[in-house]
């Protein structure tokens, strides 16, 4: 059963993952930028109940129909959460734009993960949909890569969500975009980078000290092209240096979502 999970997964692109009908901007622009509304529509919203009003966490990514994946640090048992799915700018609404609640019970995350001990990796969430999503021009699902790939040093790959703007600055209005290129796992674990505190089920993206992810883009996706033209989610984002969102040689580390294909089949095949 898992399998036949892992294959409906990787041939996932056969019923339009991956393929957002409203392109992507791709151009080379060094720093966070508005996205084009809608390019990257499997993104989420991963909202919490505060007092009387929903707060932004963390972003994520629709992987099936009824299916978010997102970090575990962004989940606690003690809040109330929602998924907003097909938004652009979380301020005003929009036209084609979902909003889920979320019960207890549809949270699933990784049973090694252990928030004192983050560089152990296990930072993976699924969070189940109460029911199927209608897919649209807004609302699409993002690729999962087939197992155990891991991308080369210097591939070109996108970050998203609503985090900060820059340390301690403001969450963003309106989903951004940055260029990253991934850091590969021989430089990114040396002394001088992040050492022992990265592992090979992470990937690295960033370190230039110009751009890279910052609070409330956590869950989000590393959107990395593959050779046909479909946007794989490669990476969770999971954590950034405590020197800042852009501190030089400590890029981004992401969840690597390759080294997770069986437990993601295997959560989905059992609820």
């Amino acid at each position: 059963m898992i399998s036949l999970v892992v294959a409906a997964l990787l041939l996932a692109g056969a019923s339009g993952c991956g393929t957002p009908v409203i392109p992507p901007m791709t151009s080379r622009v060094v720093g966070g930028v508005d996205a084009i509304p809608h390019s990257w529509p499997w993104q989420v919203s991963l909202q919490y109940l505060k007092t009387d009003n929903w707060a932004h966490t963390c972003g994520g990514s629709l992987i099936a129909n009824n299916w978010v994946m997102t970090a575990a640090h962004c989940i606690s048992k003690d809040k109330t959460y929602r998924v907003v799915l097909g938004k652009h700018n979380l301020k005003t609404t929009e036209v084609g734009s979902v909003s889920v609640e979320i019960t207890p019970e549809n949270l699933f995350v990784h049973e090694k993960w252990n928030p004192i001990l983050v560089a152990l990796g296990y930072d993976i969430a699924l969070i189940k949909l109460s029911s199927p999503m209608s897919l649209s021009n807004e609302i699409e699902l993002g690729c999962i890569p087939a197992p155990d790939t891991v991308l080369a040093n210097h591939y070109s790959c996108y970050v998203t969500g609503w985090g900060r703007l820059y340390t301690n600055g403001p969450i963003a209005d309106n989903l951004q975009q940055a260029l990253m290129p991934v850091v590969d796992y021989a430089t990114c674990s040396k002394l001088d980078w992040w050492g022992f505190g990265v592992r090979k089920t992470m990937v690295c993206a960033g370190g230039d000290g110009i751009v890279a992810g910052c609070n409330g883009d956590s869950g989000g996706p590393l959107n990395c092209q593959a050779a046909d033209g479909t946007w794989e989610v490669h990476g969770i984002a999971s954590f950034v240096s405590g020197l800042g969102c852009n501190a030089k040689k400590k890029p981004t580390v992401f969840t690597r979502v390759s080294a997770y294909n069986d437990w993601i089949a295997q959560i989905m095949a059992n609820n």
